[in-house]
């Protein structure tokens, strides 16, 4: 069974969002796409999207997940999100 995972780091830039999908998809058994923002209101510090969704196969195991967490960790301590 595939698991689908949403992530958001709030006022992040598109750029930002595509350098983690892009990180994120160097490991095996992830897929990774971007979710457009919804909001109709522009505001010029909200990020172009709205998060990411990770979907996880179903023969990913918890090593997968753990390089998944350290991706994750690093841009959020990176970027104080």
């Amino acid at each position: 069974m595939n698991t689908r995972e949403k992530v958001v780091f709030a006022g992040l830039p598109l750029t930002v969002y595509r350098e983690i999908a892009a990180h994120l998809g160097t490991v095996t058994g992830i897929k990774v796409e971007l979710i457009p923002q919804t909001s109709q209101e522009f505001d010029y510090n909200q990020s172009q999207v709205d998060g990411l969704w990770i979907d996880y196969s179903s023969n990913s195991n918890s090593q997968t997940r753990q390089w998944v967490k350290q991706i994750l960790d690093y841009y959020q301590h990176r970027y104080d999100v």
